[in-house]
């Protein structure tokens, strides 16, 4: 396992708590989940995007599994195609990068879809389907896993912030 100080815990106390509740589901070891959160909290100021969002991603995406591999390519915990890991310049199967990558294209697909109506439901769905889908279809394109996938993050991510409101 990667060794990460990457900021006081006290400085982020309740997004930590709560991350580290939502992978305590998913894994049973103290250090993977404490690493989880902390990568997850970095790349969310890195990145500058809700670290709840990414929490959400990363459930949906991977169950917080280091090494998950979908059938289609998708590696690691948030899931980074192949291509789109080069695109961005970092390496899918190093835990770090994958997260930050991850939060990285998330960023991309939040600030694509600003100021439209339903930018964060679309931003989602690019993250799934890929951002000329989502432009294509003019919204979440008609795929049922796309359609799945947004539910599912929306009901993650709205579940992780009242958890952040107690």
């Amino acid at each position: 396992m990667i060794s990460i100080s990457l900021m006081n815990v006290a400085e982020a106390r309740e997004p930590y708590e709560v991350i580290h509740q939502e992978v305590s589901y998913y894994h049973s070891g103290e250090k993977e989940i404490a690493w989880i959160a902390m990568a997850i909290l970095y790349a969310a100021e890195k990145c500058q995007v809700d670290p709840m969002l990414i929490t959400a991603i990363m459930e949906t995406e991977s169950n917080f599994r280091f090494n998950a591999v979908s059938p289609v390519g998708a590696i690691g915990l948030m899931q980074l195609m192949p291509e789109t890991a080069r695109n961005i310049g970092v390496n899918p199967h190093n835990y770090l990068q994958n997260v930050v990558g991850g939060a990285m294209y998330l960023k991309t697909q939040l600030n694509r879809f600003a100021g439209q109506a339903q930018s964060l439901i679309y931003a989602i769905a690019a993250y799934n389907a890929g951002p000329q889908a989502v432009i294509n279809a003019g919204g979440i394109p008609n795929y049922s896993e796309t359609r799945q996938y947004v539910l599912k993050v929306v009901n993650n991510y709205s579940r992780l912030q009242r958890m952040m409101q107690g």
